[in-house]
This record gives structure tokens, sequence and C-alpha cells, in this order.
């Protein structure tokens, strides 16, 4: 690192970093967050004052500085992809909201350009860095429920307020890009990266042209099978139920829990029911560390992190290929 701490530049004031991904920075022992940038200066004020760092009229003002190491970039999804080249470019290391493109091409060569400088890009995805899913797969290798037949995962959410980003397909890309990569994350992390999109119903909306909630349906090679639902316009759910010839193992909270959260695995047989009590684990805490000890060690521990960035991408354009779309 140039300095004996990294040196973050906040690229855009969203609602995740104030509430969530600035403080785990902050948290972290070798990183500091000198600025934030936003379109709106009263924002990126109230901002910076909650963080005591200082705030930067416009996100090129943000990118033209010399004490920063590392953009953490909030921006809505569909203007990932000029930021964070120009980031690149620029020599900064950059950690971007999920998910990193719209499609596989983009993030191809998002990857690309990252590699050929050395820097290191990865996705904040922080429900891939809770312990709770290690637990599951650990007990899936045992056999705890004999051999897997199906997944079914489900991440729903009321409806937001009026404006909210989600609302606005040109920027934010709707309930698919935002909600639906959740249960789509979980199926290439359980049933591996062979997934045939089979079907899928996607509920557009009318009055503002973009999609708020759907069903998708994917398949493995050897017929194991996924039945996921997002949405935004429904009661919350986060979990995901695996199904296999002994058994069903069942995951609550599954996407976004808070870090006082001690998750519950049920492990369903015949008539049994056991529980598997978990201690309460900080994903967001886990992502900083890991983007960290990529920084110190070199971009070469994400190679697997980039795979799966662009498998979701892919298994993203995939889904929209095959997707029957129903306005309401």
């Amino acid at each position: 690192m140039p300095s004996p701490r990294l040196r973050f530049g906040v690229l855009g004031a969203a609602d995740i970093a104030l509430r969530r991904t600035v403080p785990a920075l902050l948290a972290h022992p070798d990183v500091t967050v000198v600025a934030v940038s936003s379109r709106d200066t009263a924002r990126a004020a109230r901002f910076a004052a909650a963080f005591g760092c200082e705030a930067v009229p416009g996100h090129q003002a943000l990118l033209d500085r010399d004490d920063i190491d590392a953009l953490y970039v909030p921006l809505p999804v569909m203007v990932h992809t000029p930021w964070v080249e120009a980031a690149l470019l620029r020599g900064r290391h950059v950690l971007v909201e999920k998910p990193l493109t719209a499609t596989r091409s983009g993030a191809e060569d998002l990857i690309a350009l990252a590699r050929s400088r050395g820097l290191v890009l990865m996705e904040n995805f922080t429900s891939l860095h809770h312990a709770q899913h290690g637990t599951v797969t650990d007990l899936l290798r045992d056999g705890t429920i004999g051999e897997l037949r199906s997944l079914s995962a489900a991440f729903t959410i009321p409806p937001k307020p009026e404006g909210d980003i989600r609302y606005q397909p040109d920027v934010g890309g709707g309930a698919l890009l935002d909600i639906g990569i959740y249960p789509l994350r979980a199926a290439l992390h359980f049933l591996g990266p062979d997934l045939h999109a089979a079907g899928a119903v996607l509920r557009r909306e009318r009055r503002r042209n973009v999609v708020v909630s759907g069903h998708v349906l994917l398949t493995t090679p050897h017929g194991v099978v996924a039945e996921l639902a997002f949405g935004m316009e429904h009661a919350y759910r986060s979990e995901y139920t695996l199904f296999g010839t002994a058994g069903r193992l069942r995951l609550d909270r599954a996407f976004t829990p808070p870090e006082t959260h001690r998750p519950r695995v049920e492990i369903h047989r015949q008539d049994a029911l056991d529980i598997v009590d978990l201690p309460p684990d900080a994903q967001f805490a886990n992502l900083v560390r890991d983007f960290v000890l990529a920084v110190r060690e070199g971009p070469g521990r994400l190679t697997q992190h980039h795979a799966d960035a662009v498998r979701q991408a892919d298994l993203v354009e995939r889904v929209m290929a095959v997707a029957r779309v129903r306005w309401c």
C-alpha cells in the first residue's frame, strides 16, 4: 500500500454506504475514509459529517484526488462500468456494489482491465462472506440430507418509497438486478456453474416500466432443479431450502442478516427436526477484511471471485433471454 492505511474514497452517498459498508470500512484498523462525493452537495456534506471525512462536489473531483488508494462505488448498477473503468485507469483499487455489471462481457472487460494493472476489483456481495453458508456447504458435503435433488430460494422485500432508485430502469435496473441476484447466486453456489435457464416469468410495472418481481427455474445437466423467487412488492422473505434424498435443510435470514442475528439451520428428516445453532457473524466486516488482504497480497486471491462474478452476469443474461414478461 502507498500509505500505512488503505485510503478510501466513497463514490456516491448511497444508503447502503451510510448504514453498513462505510461503518465496516472504518472498523478495520488498516482503513481510513478520506472523502465522499455526490451530485447533491448537501447530501455529501451530511454523509461526510457522519464519518468525519471530506465532502467532494461531484464524482470526477473525487477521482482526481491524489490521496486515495481505493474507491468504494455504491452507484446504481447501470452506471457501474464507466466509473469503475475510470477508477481502474487512475490506478485505484475498487470495491463496487453488487452486481458488478448487468452483462457478461461488461464483467469480463472490467476484470481484465483490473488484472492488467495489478489492481483489486471486488464485487460487494456481502452475503457470500457470512459463515452460515459455509456450515450449510459442510452439511451437504457430509451427506446430511443425502443426494441433493433441488433448491428453493426466495428474497422479497416490501415496496420501496416512490422515487427509489430501484424503480428507475435506466440506472437501477429493477428487481432482477438488485434483488433477484441473491437467489441466483445461491443457486450458483450450491448447484455449480453449469446452470441452464429453463424458464422465467417477470412482472413488469407499466407505470414505471421496471421489473418488480419474478420467478426463475434453473436446472443442472444432471436434472437438479432450482426454483427461485424475488421481488419488491411482497412481505419480507430471505431464505433457501435444499432438498435431498434423505431430508431437507432450511436457512432463514439467508441473505441480509444483521450482525446480531444468530443463524439457525433446520434439518428435517422424516418426522425428526434437528436445529444447528450458529454464532453471529459480521459479513460486512468479513468482506472488508478480504478486500484489504487482496490489496496486500495481490489480486490473485480473487480468481474464483472474478469467475463467479462473470458466471453471475452470464446467468442474468440467460434468464432475461428466456423470460416471459407479464405487465402489471
